[in-house]
Formats: structure tokens, C-alpha cells, sequence
């Protein structure tokens, strides 16, 4: 019975850590986001994956994205609107096309990078002692285990 109650206990205690964690993460994205002055998440999640995986149709975006057709099929239009991404026909199917990003589109990809970049090492500087600077070293480590 001690030893059912000690592991609810530990299942509470992950749980309530992954709930911070998740919660801290994004607020710490958004904002860096936001101060960076970069793009929406599902445009930039968009641009990296192409940047990654190469040329994508409209579904397999939407799959990898885990969102509806609908919903990557407009932030397909919108990027393309921007000269962002370019279509081509799919040598595999001549129904569909492939989405791939332009240079335009990693050069605003780059550029979003390095300003979120920069907006952190900026709150690094300004906000976190030595001691608190190896912390979060040893605290990034942590969480590449998780990955």
C-alpha cells in the first residue's frame, strides 16, 4: 500500500512538473516571439519544415503538422501570397503539388532565427546572474534528455 501511494505521489509530482514546464515553454516562446517581432507559429513551423524535409504537399504539411487540410491549405496561400514558399507540380502525382520555400523564405527564416536569438542572449544579459546563466546551462541539458 506505501509503495502504491509513494508512486501516485511521483506520478503527481511528473505530472505536475510537465504541466509547468509546458506552461513556462510556451509563454517563453510566445513572448520571445512577440518581442522578436517574428512570425506567426504556424508560418515558421511551415518554413522549417520545408527548410528541413524539401518540397511537401499541402497533406503531407498538414500531417506532419498535425493540423486540418483547411487550416495548412491557408497558411500555404498566405506564405505563397508573400513569395515565401513556390508550388510545382508532383512528379509522383499530377493531381497534387509540391510546396517548397524560396529564397525569400529562408532568408526571413534566417533572419526570424537570429532575432529570436538575439532576444534571448538580450534577456540572458539582462536578467540572469553567472550563477543563474550555468544553471540554465546545466537546465537546457535536462531537457535534451527529454527530446
Amino acid at each position: 500500500m506505501a509503495s502504491e501511494e509513494a508512486s501516485s505521489e511521483k506520478d503527481s509530482d511528473a505530472l505536475a512538473l510537465a504541466e509547468n514546464l509546458r506552461v513556462t515553454l510556451g509563454r517563453f516562446v510566445r513572448g520571445v516571439k512577440t518581442q522578436a517581432n517574428t512570425p506567426t507559429t504556424s508560418q515558421s513551423e511551415t518554413l522549417s519544415l520545408l527548410d528541413r524535409a524539401g518540397p511537401l504537399s499541402v497533406a503531407e504539411l498538414a500531417d506532419r503538422r498535425n493540423v486540418r487540410h483547411q487550416s495548412m491549405r491557408l497558411v500555404a496561400g498566405q506564405l505563397e501570397s508573400e513569395g515565401l514558399i513556390s508550388k510545382m507540380p508532383n512528379p509522383a502525382d499530377g493531381r497534387s503539388q509540391l510546396l517548397s520555400i524560396t529564397e525569400k523564405g529562408k532568408e526571413k527564416l534566417s533572419r526570424a532565427r537570429e532575432a529570436r536569438t538575439l532576444q534571448i542572449a538580450s534577456l540572458i544579459e539582462e536578467r540572469l546572474s553567472a550563477t543563474d546563466r550555468r544553471t540554465l546551462e546545466a537546465a537546457i541539458g535536462v531537457i535534451e534528455r527529454l527530446c
